[in-house]
């Protein structure tokens, strides 16, 4: 039978999509909008390299791209100007900061995920996301006035142990002064680790309790379902994960000035001061003098966002890459 609706928009004088328009207005609307939101992201983002790109022109008509990036001098009174020391100091830092975060962040997921009981879940992962809402000027006063003292306490056994190991001893020698390469990366590592910890977390619990349960049954150890079967299942957005926090490791600037000793120098070792991209510009932005000056301190810009673009393609390139793998496997 037909009931009294279905005979109303039956009827001829009432077409059928009459009540469908305004939703349908509403979608259209808000295609429009997501559609002008995505563009103008992207449009924002091209700006800004445009304009860093047409403000360092002089310095890379000076120097060209090579010159500059090989350089390890960095003289304002001659105008001679190079990259090198501080793109080490950067790439050397943050990759310090993914070595001790990493696992660090992982062992902290796989607590709140697979071992801590329900009523510590929660706390736990708060503490750790707390971390995220320090400044980071706060975490800079805090490494040069109390880590940094303590840890030039450390140095000298870490000088004598590990700086006598054949091979990478050579990384680990150098005077006591608690700033440097290493305390900046150990820094570093604090600041992204509730980034990384808290996807990976995440990722972890979106895991079906199923393959857990099963995994179990089968008689695994929590390291086992850890290694074996969460982390495999959720191995994209970890690795997600872990580019966010190495994006976020490029680019700090205040932590990393107060810790790095901010020199210009090229060591070896990870115990001497460096600098970073971000340090140089925060230290030197305000004294630039000449317009070759600025426009190199510019270009360092440019090339802290190439390398930050260069490492945001590598992680989709490798997320797209493990998708097709697993769709492969699927």
């Amino acid at each position: 039978m037909n009931g009294p609706e279905t005979l109303a928009g039956a009827m001829p004088g009432r077409p059928k999509s009459a009540g469908r328009a305004w939703p349908l207005a509403i979608e259209f609307l808000f295609r429009k909008a997501a559609a002008l939101a995505a563009f103008l992201a992207a449009a924002a983002l091209f700006a800004t390299v445009l304009a860093i790109a047409y403000d360092s022109r002089l310095a890379i008509h000076t120097f060209g791209v090579w010159k500059f990036l090989k350089s390890s001098e960095w003289n304002p009174v001659t105008d001679t100007f190079g990259a090198l020391p501080f793109i080490i100091g950067t790439l050397g830092s943050s990759a310090i900061a993914m070595i001790l975060a990493v696992p660090i962040s992982f062992g902290i997921a796989v607590f709140i995920a697979e071992i801590a009981p329900r009523w510590l879940k929660k706390p736990i992962a708060g503490a750790v996301e707390l971390l995220a809402a320090i400044p980071s000027i706060v975490y800079g006063l805090w490494g040069l006035l109390v880590f940094a003292p303590a840890f030039a306490n450390l140095e000298p056994w870490i000088s004598q142990y590990l700086g006598s190991i054949p091979g990478i001893g050579l990384l680990f020698q150098g005077p006591p002064m608690g700033i440097g390469m290493l305390t900046a990366g150990i820094v570093l590592a604090i600041m992204v680790l509730p980034y990384i910890s808290s996807i990976m977390r995440d990722a972890f619990m979106a895991v079906p309790s199923s393959l857990r349960e099963s995994a179990y049954a089968m008689g695994a150890t929590t390291w086992e379902v850890a290694w074996q079967i969460t982390l495999p299942y959720a191995r994209s957005a970890v690795i997600g994960g872990i580019f966010l926090g190495l994006g976020r490791a490029l680019g700090e600037t205040m932590a990393v000035t107060f810790v790095i000793g901010n020199s210009d120098m090229i060591s070896a070792s990870l115990l001497m001061p460096s600098a970073t991209i971000t340090s140089v510009l925060a230290n030197e932005f305000t004294e630039a003098t000449t317009k070759l000056y600025l426009s190199s301190l510019i270009y360092l810009g440019l090339i802290l966002i190439a390398v930050t673009l260069v490492v945001q393609f590598l992680a989709l390139l490798l997320i797209r890459r493990l998708g097709r793998r697993e769709g492969v496997a699927a």
